[in-house]
């Protein structure tokens, strides 16, 4: 073998050896990126799961916030309507009472207010 093509065989095994490192390097630079973007994706994943969580937790608050405002209305529109029999019932009675005084007895009867309706028994006697 001649110095020429000793020569040309050597620059043959460099360039091989600097390819076959290139290659390496690039095959590691891929493996890096690779892990890098499964982590950040990960990352991303964890943070959306967050926020949807977030979501999820503040919907769940104005839910039951909403919830307990419609029981309280409910309550406050019960409470007028008990209000409103009572004092209904309250009128009747008084009205019953002085009738009845009027009467001078010739009406018995007794009588019971209930939480939603009154109820009337009612004895007219003959004199």
């Amino acid at each position: 073998m001649d110095t020429g093509q000793r020569e040309e065989a050597a620059v043959r095994i460099q360039a091989w050896w600097r390819g076959s490192r290139v290659r390496q390097t690039l095959l590691q630079a891929a493996l890096r990126a690779w892990a890098i973007q499964c982590w950040w994706r990960a990352a991303q994943a964890k943070t959306l799961e967050q926020r949807r969580r977030l979501a999820l937790r503040l919907y769940t608050c104005q839910e039951w916030a909403v919830v307990k405002v419609q029981a309280q209305v409910r309550m406050w529109q019960a409470r007028r309507r008990f209000l409103q029999a009572r004092q209904a019932a309250c009128t009747i009675q008084s009205h019953w009472r002085w009738h009845a005084g009027q009467a001078r007895g010739l009406l018995q009867g007794c009588y019971e207010v209930k939480a939603s309706r009154l109820e009337l028994d009612i004895e007219i006697l003959m004199a």
